[in-house]
């Protein structure tokens, strides 16, 4: 298939890096529009993908057209698109908040799809979840999950709603991950491990039991509960963690989340 993508961006370059080393799409068949003239050589060098400074001047050709930019930067973006789509295209937003309606009314195109992945589609190990207009049929919209399918794991959703609700849990996800491995390594330091050890100790004990949880299917309180010895460590542990109000906080952060998404979008 051929690619356009409107911002050259973190999350656009691991489409592209995705879709290259997938046979998803040829290099010679991607065009990226990016405003910052060294983005656009280090795309073009890396990937032999065609650059251009005008979006307009990108989408010729192309079967889906990703809009990668910001979300307070798609007015400017949809302006200079203006007139150059045609019906034939299918326009893929990876923009958090901005609503499905917003894009074909600024656009002219009835054929969108939203879609909100995230940062460890990088490496192939992203959750992408999307949704898609009625005029989204057959080719297109298998062309869509298998573009997706590139950067790791997709859900198709029947309503935009459940993008806004990925938006604050998968899409955020990975900055919540981070920060409790973080805390974890660093409390590991405190108790006395050097940094070297405790590292390598909590990435790989989240990494497992994220492994495990999805190998064995079974409810997370049932494997909280095999590690959770009467009066034993673990025991004390958690309820530390309870007493913190860790899930009443996972809670509070993933609704504000939530709440924050559905405001960008109006």
């Amino acid at each position: 298939m051929n690619l356009a993508f409107i911002g050259g961006g973190m999350m656009g370059e691991a489409i592209i890096a995705g879709a290259i080393r997938n046979g998803v799409a040829d290099a010679g068949g991607i065009s990226v529009c990016d405003i910052v003239a060294a983005r656009r050589k280090a795309l073009s060098t890396q990937y032999k993908v065609k650059v251009f400074d005008k979006p307009g001047e990108a989408t010729d050709g192309a079967d889906i057209v990703v809009l990668a930019v910001k979300p307070q930067e798609f007015t400017g973006a949809a302006k200079q698109l203006a007139g150059s789509l045609t019906a034939t295209q299918t326009v893929m937003s990876i923009m958090a908040g901005v609503r499905i309606a917003t894009i074909s009314e600024s656009l002219g195109l009835e054929s969108v799809v939203r879609t909100i992945p995230n940062t460890p589609a990088q490496i192939g190990e992203g959750m992408s979840v999307w949704t898609a207009t009625p005029a989204v049929k057959g080719a297109a919209k298998d062309q869509v999950k298998l573009l997706l399918g590139v950067l790791g794991k997709e859900i198709y959703v029947d309503s935009e709603k459940y993008v806004d609700m990925a938006t604050a849990v998968s899409s955020s996800g990975p900055a919540y991950v981070f920060l409790v491995m973080e805390a974890m390594i660093d409390a590991a330091v405190h108790i006395g491990l050097r940094r070297e050890m405790a590292t390598p100790m909590v990435i790989q004990t989240l990494l497992g039991s994220a492994r495990y949880a999805q190998e064995s299917g079974r409810h997370p309180a049932d494997l909280r509960n095999q590690v959770t010895s009467p009066g034993g460590t673990t025991t004390e542990g958690l309820l530390v963690l309870e007493d913190a109000g860790l899930r009443g906080a996972f809670m509070e952060a993933i609704q504000a989340a939530y709440d924050k998404a559905r405001e960008l979008g109006g």
